[in-house]
């Protein structure tokens, strides 16, 4: 079944961390053997051979170039300017990638629908070739807003591609407090926010406090989504989202995507350096699509959406995800639980494309 897999972080690891996605996760992973310079090296779960292996047919790529208080120089800087120029290498990566035929950046409705078509095509064949599959269509979003030089600027980055974003990410962010604080809306919040709705571009709900979802949930009244979130109720943790929260999305016709990139959120009290992911699995990632689909009375808000690779490795995934390619079983799990195949085909890719079709009015 094709998937969608509504946040990933392929620009950012590629230029970050210099992998090559073209290759397979196994031989990343032996080149990464050799180095020690970030913690997660050799540990990767991501690659486009992997991607093809799930039937991974479109993802939501995240920008990230973060500018707070608190510079370190792998994601957060210190001047607005520089994160600008990081985020702006990040979307030219997306572009090579689209010139040399690996990635198709998708950003209307003609180009999307096109898209699933060929896929929807090459998935229907008996035993598909994954080396005849369709290049990967991406989704460019930006995760948390820092980069953007001030709310005018907003239409260059449209014109690039750019059709998601998030307005803070982690820290004292400049439009936007994100997770480890109680910051809302910035002065500059507000204007941006309004320009996202005059482009179109779609809203993600994540990394904001509590008291920043309300605001920009106010303020802001196009579609939205919460890329990657999990439920603070099964994990209780500022990151995740409270059943008001979810409730609200909901409301909104919204999607919400559940993450597996790391133990702790997944299992309430997981420590890194202290836990394994012995007691995290597949089927972990279901409670929380379980759980958005019953509050929701229906499969039609539920999605996909990893965060692999996304700051963290192989030993902090469930334990029964050796790559990318390990989403597809969540198919057969969601089954096992009495879902049906339109309910499984909504969860793995249709609500998405279902949001980004209306995002774009169709």
């Amino acid at each position: 079944m094709l998937t969608v897999d509504g946040h990933l972080h392929l620009a950012v690891n590629a230029l970050r961390k210099g992998r090559n996605v073209l290759y397979s996760v196994l031989t990343i992973r032996s080149q990464e053997a050799r180095n020690t310079f970030f913690p997660t090296a050799g540990k990767g779960t991501v690659a486009l051979p992997e991607m093809r292996q799930g039937h991974i047919a479109l993802c939501f790529d995240a920008v990230v170039a973060n500018c707070t208080d608190y510079p370190n120089g792998g994601r957060d800087y210190a001047s607005p300017s520089q994160a600008y120029g990081v985020a702006r290498g990040q979307m030219a990566y997306h572009q090579a990638l689209e010139k040399e035929g690996y990635a198709r950046v998708v950003t209307d409705v003609e180009t999307l629908n096109s898209h699933i078509a060929e896929w929807e095509a090459w998935d229907a064949g008996e035993n598909p070739n994954v080396n005849d599959a369709p290049p990967l269509g991406i989704i460019v979003g930006m995760e948390g807003a820092d980069s953007i030089l001030s709310p005018n600027d907003l239409p260059e980055w449209w014109d690039l591609g750019l059709r998601i974003m998030s307005v803070g990410h982690h820290g004292p962010g400049r439009y936007a407090g994100g997770t480890g604080t109680e910051l809302g809306l910035t002065e500059l919040g507000g204007p941006l926010l309004a320009e996202m709705e005059r482009l179109g571009v779609l809203l993600d709900l994540v990394h904001l406090t509590d008291q920043g979802f309300w605001q920009v949930l106010g303020q802001y009244d196009g579609p939205v989504m919460a890329s990657h979130a999990n439920v603070r109720t099964l994990v209780p943790h500022q990151r995740q989202m409270s059943d008001q929260q979810l409730q609200a999305v909901i409301e909104r016709d919204g999607v919400i995507g559940a993450t597996s990139a790391c133990c702790w959120q997944l299992q309430p009290g997981w420590t890194f350096g202290r836990d394994t992911n012995e007691n995290v699995s597949l089927n972990t990632i279901v409670d929380h699509l379980d759980y958005v689909c019953q509050l929701a009375g229906d499969s039609e808000h539920a999605g996909v959406a990893s965060d692999l690779d996304g700051g963290y490795g192989r030993d902090q995934s469930p334990r029964d995800l050796e790559t990318i390619a390990d989403l597809q079983k969540l198919g057969g799990l969601l089954a096992g639980r009495g879902y049906t195949e339109a309910d499984v085909a909504n969860i793995m890719y249709g609500n998405w494309l279902r949001l980004l079709r209306r995002s774009w009015g169709e």
